[in-house]
């Protein structure tokens, strides 16, 4: 059984990642400061998976602190090296991604995202742990202006300073790749935008105060805590004038993360940057009708200005991912819509009693 360490396990897309690592029988550390995630939702995997051959409790370890704490980290690895324990890959979350906190933030954002980034690659250098895989962002990429789908290859051009953290931390892997002796396994995750949960309702997202994204905005204005959804801009180059946007289920993400990992333990040393998307474009109209239609619930919206920094396509070629795991299908609109609405009809105040 391989030893992994999930940076940020107890935030959205970390909980599903974690729940998919119990479900293959990795053992998983997490390390979580819990300022943008619960707890709960590590009760919530362990609740999901009760009726597993496997005792899940046994393989599953949560420490609270903060990356960007050199003491805070030295002292977990102290502690696994004390239980004999060798991490096999690290799989890091951690950090701050609210663009529009970024911008007023950023001091914020470069130190929680790069320094605690650095710590973590220290660390896990000092303990011969060289497979690594980073949480990164599509909001890296320059704007695609003839609405053409974005390869690896795209320009790197971000337009706020959440994303120039993600861009920085990729050229980070990319010098230490290239310069090292040692023999490093890097992946950079792109990812596009992960919307959705877990079928069974029990782990979703669950953003602090007044979100930020599209699909928790939908469930606000369809539970009435909003009047309406602001569909920012009905005037872009799409067929319906509205953004268009490359959605993927949050469960098809996790996956993909495991993927990526046994990819990784088996291959060569490598630098790998991938795409995270369905590779097919929805609108944001399109999700609004598409949440109405699978949920049989109205979402009043209006249309306002277009937000600064918006870009009008944002669409993942995905063809570098699919072919290098295999990948074949993806979920669908309607599944995240429904297992979107589930969570949070399950869930009216998230992982709060």
């Amino acid at each position: 059984m391989k030893n992994i360490l999930v940076t940020g396990g107890a935030g959205y897309i970390g909980s599903h990642t974690c729940l998919s690592l119990l479900n293959k029988n990795y053992k998983v550390f997490v390390i979580d400061s819990f300022i943008n995630s619960s707890q709960k939702s590590m009760e919530r995997i362990l609740e999901i998976n009760k009726n597993s051959a496997i005792n899940h409790n046994k393989n599953l370890s949560v420490f609270e602190g903060d990356i960007t704490d050199m003491k805070f980290l030295k002292k977990v690895f102290l502690e696994l090296e004390n239980q004999q324990i060798k991490i096999d890959g690290v799989i890091h979350f951690a950090g701050l991604k609210a663009v529009s906190e970024s911008v007023y933030n950023p001091l914020i954002y470069w130190n929680t995202n790069l320094i605690g980034t650095l710590n973590l690659l220290e660390i896990v250098k000092k303990i011969n742990c060289k497979t690594f895989v980073f949480s990164s962002s599509a909001t890296i990429y320059a704007d695609a202006k003839d609405n053409s789908r974005l390869t690896e290859s795209s320009k790197i051009n971000p337009v706020n300073p959440y994303g120039n953290t993600k861009a920085s931390i990729e050229r980070l892997l990319r010098d230490v790749s290239q310069s090292s002796k040692e023999k490093w396994k890097f992946a950079s995750l792109r990812y596009f935008n992960p919307i959705g949960a877990h079928p069974s309702g029990l782990i979703g997202e669950n953003p602090i105060g007044i979100p930020n994204n599209l699909f928790p905005l939908i469930i606000n204005t369809a539970y009435g805590i909003q009047k309406e959804l602001k569909i920012f801009g009905n005037n872009y180059p799409t067929k319906d004038g509205t953004a268009v946007r490359d959605f993927i289920h949050v469960m098809d993400l996790a996956d993909i993360h495991v993927k990526v990992l046994e990819f990784m333990i088996n291959s060569s040393p490598i630098n790998l940057n991938l795409n995270i998307g369905t590779g097919l474009g929805t609108s944001v109209l399109d999700l609004v009708k598409t949440f109405e239609r699978v949920n049989n619930i109205k979402v009043p919206f209006s249309f306002t200005d277009r937000r600064i920094g918006d870009n009008g396509y944002v669409v993942a070629d995905n063809s570098l991912c699919k072919s290098k795991l295999k990948i074949k299908s993806f979920r669908s609109i309607e599944d995240m819509c429904r297992d979107g609405w589930k969570w949070r009809k399950l869930n009216p105040n998230g992982y709060l009693e």
